[in-house]
């Protein structure tokens, strides 16, 4: 279908361009365009499908109302959902999202950032991916308007938006202790990510209050192997002589994975041992236990990082770090 600019809408009604720019881009004065004009100017542009250019408008306007969000994994359930209260939030502002993947990878992480800016959009709200500082550095060193999302970077004054993510694990495993459990395992992506740092400093410290703290019970997962890496620590962890009592799975992807695992291996959740994860998964739905899990409040992360980046956009350079809470549910 042949692209409608201003001039056929104009042509159509026998009016000038910028009678027709005027009455869809809203400005106005008063009493120079009739209401019924720009009215018979609005349906007539909806009738012809036009489509306002994007980047005519940014050029004129100095913004796209486009923000980019970049996530690590868009299969996640977790980010999925992110994702979807971002662009919900980010609407009701006036703005639209536009989403691109980094599959935990620096590499697409820069390629999605690239792309996105050439759009152009107006600021960035980004999941981190491991050592991503040095590519990130020049784009916050010149103000460009970055939020991060899910974790942070300790060597970058960014804005961030994340959960407390030690005292959500210390909850996590804590709730294994006190179901009598003394030797809980660990199942965490080997990384540097601040997240999953903290993840494991809160799963020490509920166990070494307890006394039972075993860095032997820590079996570190490799992203891109996951299931093959899982699939091996769960082997380990239930051959071991001295048998493990309780599993806590430090993102939702691992318990995806070890859940498969332990079932092809008939172990019970309730008999054998007691497991916790971060976030509901859609497996807990029709598991005939209840399995704790660390909920995480994304929409009050996606609407919170929305605030953050137009903030920035808007031209407030003042830096916010947000840590919100999260909560054990039991189903």
């Amino acid at each position: 279908m042949k692209r409608v600019f201003l001039k056929d809408i104009a042509k159509k009604l026998d009016v000038s361009i910028a009678t027709v720019s005027l009455a869809l881009n809203g400005n106005i004065k008063l009493g120079r365009i009739s209401d019924e004009l720009i009215a018979k100017i609005k349906q007539t542009a909806l009738e012809m499908d036009y489509q306002p250019n994007v980047i005519a408008r940014s050029l004129r306007s100095g913004k796209s109302n486009i923000i980019g969000l970049i996530v690590a994994d868009i299969s996640n359930p977790f980010f999925g959902t992110l994702a979807f209260f971002v662009q919900e939030y980010a609407a009701q502002k006036g703005y639209s999202v536009i989403i691109g993947n980094s599959n935990e990878q620096t590499s697409k992480l820069q390629n999605s950032i690239k792309s996105l800016k050439s759009q152009p959009v107006d600021g960035l709200i980004i999941v981190p991916t491991e050592n991503c500082e040095e590519f990130l550095a020049p784009y916050i060193n010149k103000k460009f308007p970055i939020v991060l999302v899910d974790r942070y970077l300790p060597s970058l004054e960014v804005s961030h938006v994340v959960i407390d993510n030690q005292d959500a694990a210390y909850k996590a495993t804590r709730i294994l202790i006190d179901k009598g459990c003394t030797r809980v395992a660990l199942l965490i992506y080997k990384n540097n990510q601040t997240h999953m740092i903290e993840r494991k400093e809160g799963y020490r410290k509920a166990l070494t209050e307890a006394g039972c703290f075993n860095p032997n019970l820590i079996k570190e997962i490799n992203y891109l192997d996951i299931k093959n890496d899982v699939s091996l620590a769960i082997r380990e962890l239930i051959s071991s002589p001295s048998s493990i009592d309780g599993i806590f799975f430090a993102s939702n992807s691992l318990s995806t994975h070890g859940f498969s695992a332990l079932y092809k291996r008939n172990k019970s959740f309730s008999s054998d041992f007691c497991i916790s994860c971060f976030d509901k998964h859609d497996a807990l739905d029709i598991l005939p236990l209840n399995i704790p899990y660390v909920h995480q409040p994304i929409e009050e992360i996606g609407r919170q990082s929305v605030d953050l980046i137009l903030n920035l956009i808007e031209g407030h350079n003042d830096i916010k770090k947000i840590k919100l809470s999260s909560k054990i549910v039991i189903d």
